[in-house]
């Protein structure tokens, strides 16, 4: 049993593998975007292409895209939520992060992608990348001098900071 990609814990020919492959339609937006992940991990860049709406296919590259998926290697994906897509609408919007890792370390594309369906196949249309929220601290920040906030009586320096 070989895992499918999309990590939807089912097998890659019970999932992903037919869509990709065409003998099965993508049910909802959210199939498609499973099976698109599938597809860069797999580097199936020929499905990423005629998955693509036709109105957005002609700035597809595939050279790029299939080098990119090639010097990638796939860890992981969440879906953050959705929005319509199902088999009875003809949009959809599916949040989603895709982590990867390459030669520069970990990474993660985060997007917001929309979907539509025409003549009863579902595409992928575009998408806007989801920006990293700022994390602000809510407590006073610790100074090397001031008291170790574990309570050990040290000062921060000697103590966590100095084992950290």
């Amino acid at each position: 049993m070989t895992h499918c990609p999309c990590q939807s814990g089912k097998d890659y020919a019970e999932c992903c593998g037919p869509i990709i492959q065409g003998k099965r339609p993508a049910a909802t937006a959210e199939a498609l975007m499973r099976s698109r992940y599938s597809a860069f991990a797999k580097a199936e860049t020929e499905y990423l292409e005629t998955s693509l709406h036709p109105d957005f296919r002609s700035d597809f590259d595939a050279t790029a895209t299939k080098k990119w998926s090639e010097q990638s290697e796939w860890t992981g994906l969440e879906i953050v939520g959705t929005e319509g897509g199902t088999d009875q609408d003809e949009t959809g919007i599916v949040e989603f992060i895709a982590a990867y890792r390459q030669s520069s370390g970990h990474c993660s594309h985060h997007e917001r992608a929309e979907f539509q369906r025409l003549d009863g196949t579902w595409y992928y249309t575009d998408g806007d990348i989801v920006p990293a929220s700022t994390v602000r601290n809510t407590t006073p920040k610790v100074g090397r001098n001031d008291p170790c906030p574990c309570g050990s009586g040290k000062k921060f320096k000697k103590c966590c900071l100095a084992a950290g």
